[in-house]
């Protein structure tokens, strides 16, 4: 046990000491400590000398606890000696709830527009032996009229101060194990899924492939949308209503959904704030020819948020066989050069040429490029790196810094441990494979990546794999097409708000969408794997913040504090507008209030500015409606000891979802009918108990009559329960199958209402609950808002049309509490 003096001299242990030190790891999902500016807690920048128990996770700095100290100081100003004696460690510990990582628990104020109260709750026991010892501090502690008046009542008094939940009752919930275990650690659910949660930064966006800013001190983002058209926003995340840069005219994309091409990359020149100057990746036509064009443009003279379009100096341009396999990023790395990822070209295994485009160092494709754009204002508008592997080999393109890859979709730049600077100016990538594997590599000078000898760590091209002259390297990370179809490579994260994610490298996949994140042993050298999913429950319950996102997601970003961004979209094509850019949120910990502070430059602005509107709501939780509660009569009234002191209308409202998310599933269910149903239970406020079913089959239990179309039943539980299980869809008049390709929370959380679950605890997938063979694949490519009735009324392919096979069978966990029962 960890011990500590406080400021009376008293010896304390901490039960949240040696819980919060940097690294990863695993705590319980159920948790939710929040502080009462509605945020997580912290571990403070400086010693807390008050507010001591809390000096190392909490909700106070030094500053706080400096104010906390100087108002117990004028309270015990007004002691004498045999109060100060007894009344003084109450005191102290009533005013340090504030810095408690369950302030907001413990005062009542989950709700921003709910008034805190002005003591913490108190448990009984306590709270008596304060009102016996020392009432006559509380007018000094508060100036609650309820509190002066409830005064003379030791019954009434603590009741107005328990709390709904006696498990964050003071000074109780420092002992209770499953309130401080692995406290202030990314969670993580019972198979490990990392527990995060989302923040919508932008909407209404055409498929937006890149967001980047200048690095000029104003922390502007510009997002580029796939038909040629980049915007500008402002740090508050307002948008400006003219565009930075429109090419549109001459950018070459279609709206059919999966088109590769069009404007594939963007990124600003280290210099800019001085030169002006941004480059720029994308498609075009000449003539009947397809190509890529790298092209450097200059920011306006007379607007900083607007390119001169006539200043377009084209660097470079190569022809493209094939529509697809673009490549498509384009950025500077620590040592100032320019680096261009080009794809090999298209079709399918490379087939140009005898060894492929990406093997052959003569072509541009299928390569890493990397170039000198500086000084290009007269003579050539680059020039070759004189340390570029391949300068002096005969036959090779100078240009080329690696080699043998196939379409890098998204790299980055590791920025480096913000204090050691451990990993700075490593070069991660994301390589979509060809129909198994998925890589995630780190680039290095003159090395071969192994394409189209290799995909991933298999062999593509037995022949060229067996050649002993391929010295490839191979990825760090690859994934199998089960878990997903096109990586979207992402970064290392190095921003300041979370410290849990340092040094996380963070990435997804554009057809399963699935987020991803690998995290290097520093001992062995190893990336170990772990999935990121949003929280459920309410981890994510701040105010903000949301657990869902569009599947196709198309890139990450860092904006110019290091933060980490995604953007994805409902519909992959380059004409719609359901591109949305989220920020990515750790929960379970932040940075000390002021320690990632930072005054962006003035920018001026010449354009109409458009306010941003989030769309996006948290799912998989039902919020009661808020009730103000009630004045109390003028003489109080004290209820029947049997009785509750709080009528359920008094309840607030996150205690009432607390109460809703801790029901176990314990009542017994009076039916035996198997769980089909066309149409969501009205959802009341009261309890909603259920029972674990028994076993059924695999195919699930027969209906008592045909059921209606729409109906869906979970099947394939080993344990029989009734809460889980493959999904199962009644259309046509047959039972069948749902794929799982775009399935999410969403789509789960349609389904669980039908079946009178509450909340959507996982969306399965991967046929985690057995493959239903005997049974037709009839719903693909579903997509709910999370409202629907059924999931036929959500956007999915043809009944019966498909594009997957059994092992890909999607199911859902469901529940009545915010966690999933193993």
């Amino acid at each position: 046990m960890w011990y500590f003096c406080d400021i009376l001299g008293r010896v304390r242990h901490s039960p949240f000491i040696g819980l919060y030190l940097l690294g990863f790891w695993i705590a319980p999902v159920s948790l939710h400590p929040q502080c009462l500016d509605f945020k997580p807690p912290f571990k403070p920048q400086e010693d807390l000398q008050f507010c001591a128990m809390y000096r190392n996770f909490g909700c106070c700095d030094s500053a706080k606890d400096q104010e906390l100290m100087a108002k117990f100081y004028k309270i015990v100003d007004n002691f004498d000696n045999y109060a100060y004696a007894n009344c003084a460690g109450y005191v102290q510990d009533l005013l340090c709830q504030e810095c408690s990582p369950y302030a907001a628990h413990l005062f009542d104020a989950e709700d921003p527009s709910t008034p805190i109260r002005t003591l913490p709750g108190l448990c009984p026991d306590y709270c008596s032996q304060f009102w016996l010892k020392c009432r006559s501090t509380i007018t000094l502690l508060s100036d609650d009229l309820q509190l002066a008046q409830a005064k003379p009542d030791q019954v009434h008094f603590c009741q107005h101060l328990e709390l709904e939940d006696p498990d964050y009752c003071y000074p109780h919930l420092l002992s209770n194990q499953q309130l401080t275990q692995n406290l202030g650690h990314v969670r993580a659910d019972p198979e490990g899924c990392l527990q995060l949660c989302l923040e919508e930064v932008a909407n209404g966006l055409r498929n937006p492939l890149a967001m980047v800013h200048a690095n000029d001190g104003t922390h502007r983002f510009f997002i580029a949308e796939q038909v040629g058209l980049v915007w500008t926003y402002l740090p508050d995340r307002s948008k400006l209503e003219k565009p930075f840069l429109n090419i549109t005219k001459a950018v070459l994309t279609s709206p059919w959904e999966g088109d590769e091409r069009g404007f594939l990359g963007l990124t600003f020149h280290p210099n800019y704030k001085y030169n002006g100057k941004l480059y720029v990746y994308y498609s075009v036509e000449i003539g009947f020819d397809e190509r890529i064009r790298v092209s450097e443009f200059r920011v306006s003279p007379g607007d900083m948020n607007v390119v001169d379009h006539a200043s377009e100096r084209i660097i470079l341009e190569v022809d493209e066989p094939a529509s697809n396999h673009n490549g498509g990023m384009v950025m500077f790395a620590d040592d100032g050069y320019l680096y261009i990822f080009t794809g090999d070209g298209g079709m399918a295994g490379d087939p140009f040429g005898k060894y492929g485009n990406a093997q052959n160092k003569s072509a541009l494709l299928g390569k890493v490029l990397r170039i000198n754009v500086d000084d290009n204002d007269r003579g050539p508008l680059y020039r070759i790196p004189s340390d570029n592997p391949f300068v002096r080999e005969h036959g090779a393109r100078p240009e080329v810094y690696a080699y043998g890859v196939r379409n890098m979709w998204r790299c980055s730049v590791d920025r480096g441990d913000p204090l050691t600077k451990e990993g700075k100016g490593r070069i991660f990538c994301g390589d979509v494979g060809q129909n198994k594997f998925e890589e995630i590599d780190i680039i290095e000078k003159g090395r071969n990546y192994g394409w189209r000898a290799k995909e991933g760590f298999s062999c593509y091209d037995k022949k060229l794999c067996a050649n002993s002259s391929l010295d490839d390297v191979l990825p760090i990370y690859a994934y199998p097409h089960k878990m997903g179809k096109s990586v979207t490579g992402g970064y290392v994260y190095r921003g300041c708000e979370y410290p849990n994610l340092n040094g996380m490298y963070i990435f997804g996949d554009f057809m399963s969408g699935r987020m991803m994140s690998l995290q290097e042993n520093k001992n062995t050298g190893q990336w170990n794997y772990h999935e990121i999913c949003m929280g459920i429950g309410l981890t994510c319950a701040f105010p903000g913040l949301i657990n869902n996102y569009y599947q196709y997601i198309i890139s990450f970003a860092e904006d110019e504090a290091g933060e980490l961004y995604f953007m994805s979209t409902g519909v992959p094509s380059a004409t719609s507008p359901t591109g949305v850019v989220y920020k990515l949120v750790d929960p379970s910990r932040r940075a000390p209030p002021r320690k990632c502070h930072y005054d962006p430059l003035p920018v001026r602005v010449k354009s109409k500015l458009i306010k941003f509107r989030p769309k996006e709501t948290l799912t998989g939780v039902e919020l009661p409606t808020k009730h103000q509660k009630l004045s109390p009569p003028e003489e109080p009234v004290r209820p029947h000891p049997t009785e509750s002191a709080v009528s359920e209308s008094d309840k607030d409202w996150l205690q009432e979802l607390m109460d809703i998310l801790k029901e176990q599933e314990a009542a017994v269910v009076t039916t035996t009918l198997p769980q089909t149903t066309t149409k969501p239970p009205r959802h009341t406020r009261r309890k909603n108990r259920r029972k674990k079913g028994k076993h059924r089959s695999e195919s699930g239990s027969a209906p008592a009559a045909v059921p209606q179309s729409g109906a869906v039943r979970l099947a394939g539980d080993e344990q029989g329960r009734d809460d889980r299980g493959r999904v199962e869809i009644f259309a046509n008049g047959e039972w069948g199958t749902v794929c799982d390709d775009l399935w999410n929370t969403k789509n789960a959380a349609v389904v669980c209402r039908q079946l009178g679950f509450r909340f959507a605890l996982k969306a399965s997938k991967h046929s985690e609950f057995g493959e239903g063979k005997s049974l037709r694949i009839l719903l693909d490519d579903v997509q709910c808002e999370g409202t629907e009735e059924s999931l036929l009324d959500c956007q999915h392919t043809d009944i019966g049309m498909h594009n997957c096979a059994h092992y890909e069978d999607a199911g859902v966990i469901c529940g009545n509490s915010d966690y999933v029962d193993a």
